[in-house]
């Protein structure tokens, strides 16, 4: 697995959901970002689903065991907030909720990011890298 191309299709894909995070409906190219941010999913579950939905297999086993796997891109945060450093911070509900084995009424959630590409846990206030392209 190229993991230099896959975080740069990772990457590509967080861009484009900044770029719509930050428009309104009524912008008037809200539309033609939506569906071009459509198609880069599509593209990049056909090119990298099977290989991080194995990752992400692993990871629901260890630590969240009920919760169904699903595809990779729904683990990608929806809303972002770019703060005044430029930093971009993902909301409290980014990612996939699941069923934490230890805590199953505890608020947790899987999250994949991008530069490196990672699969964050977070618990609550507590956020945890359980995987991380290498």
């Amino acid at each position: 697995m190229d993991l230099q191309k896959l975080d740069e299709a990772l990457l590509a894909l967080f861009e484009k959901r900044v770029e719509l995070s930050q428009m309104g409906y009524d912008h008037a190219d809200y539309d033609d970002v939506e569906e071009a941010l459509h198609d880069l999913e599509d593209d990049f579950n056909d090119e990298y689903g099977d290989y991080l939905e194995g990752i992400l297999k692993e990871v629901h086993d260890e630590y969240c065991p009920e919760s169904d796997v699903l595809l990779p891109t729904a683990y990608l945060a929806k809303k972002f907030v770019v703060t005044a450093d430029g930093a971009i911070e993902i909301g409290r509900d980014a990612g996939v909720e699941v069923e934490f084995v230890d805590d199953p009424a505890a608020n947790a959630r899987l999250v994949l990011l991008p530069s490196p590409t990672r699969i964050v846990f977070i618990v609550g206030k507590q956020k945890k890298i359980v995987w991380k392209a290498e």
